[in-house]
Parts: structure tokens; C-alpha cells; sequence
């Protein structure tokens, strides 16, 4: 039986973070929409792995916090979100994180081949 042929929608997202896709994208050699797909796939691994809000909501003031440079300090880490952070390190540095999220984003796009899919 074969799966459902998903279907796709526009959305609105903020320049900003449009731009930091399409900056990674190249780097990556995806395309921004694969880039925004692939960010989501892990933060989706993630949350299934336990990240609490509090956990979720330091990391993000962490990543803002560091896009305006030295001299600001992040917030303070749970042992919780060290633990995770150092699991998701060690599976990003054994291959199986990026392994996993390719895995995911290649899913997506042969599902939505012939389907007019636009990049963002």
C-alpha cells in the first residue's frame, strides 16, 4: 500500500529567519526550503527526546542571545538541557543526527515530487 502524496501550503515567516536559511543553505547545499525543513526535523527530534519548554526557551535565548555577539551572557542551563545538549553533540559528531535528518528531508522531497513544490 503506498503512502498519501502529502500535500503542501504556503506560510509566512520572518525575513530574518528566511535569510539565516537561505545563508545555511548555501553552505549546506540545500535549498531554503530544505534548510527550514531540516531545522524543523530537529527540533522535532528534540522535543521526542525530552526537551522540556524551559529547556526549549533557553536554547532559543542562547542561539538570539548569541547572534548579537561577546559580552552577553546565556541563561542558565538545567543539567537536564546539558545532558541533552551533550547527547545531541555526540550524535551530531557520529554522523547520525545529520544521517537522520537527510534521511527525513529525502523523504519529503521524493514524496513531493511532480507536485510543483516552490522553494521558499
Amino acid at each position: 500500500m503506498s503512502e498519501p502524496t502529502p500535500t503542501y501550503v504556503s506560510v509566512k515567516l520572518p525575513a530574518d529567519l528566511v535569510n539565516q536559511a537561505r545563508e545555511a543553505a548555501q553552505t549546506m547545499r540545500r535549498s531554503v526550503a530544505s534548510q527550514i525543513e531540516y531545522w524543523a526535523t530537529l527540533g522535532k527530534a528534540l522535543e521526542h527526546a525530552g526537551l522540556s519548554t524551559s529547556d526549549s526557551r533557553a536554547l532559543i535565548a542562547r542561539q538570539e542571545r548569541s547572534a548579537y555577539g561577546p559580552g552577553t551572557s546565556p541563561p542558565p542551563a538545567s543539567p537536564e538541557l546539558e545532558d541533552l545538549q551533550a547527547h545531541v553533540l555526540a550524535l551530531a559528531k557520529s554522523g547520525a543526527l545529520t544521517a537522520r535528518a537527510q534521511e527525513a528531508v529525502s523523504t519529503g522531497r521524493s514524496r513531493g515530487r511532480g507536485k510543483g513544490r516552490k522553494s521558499a
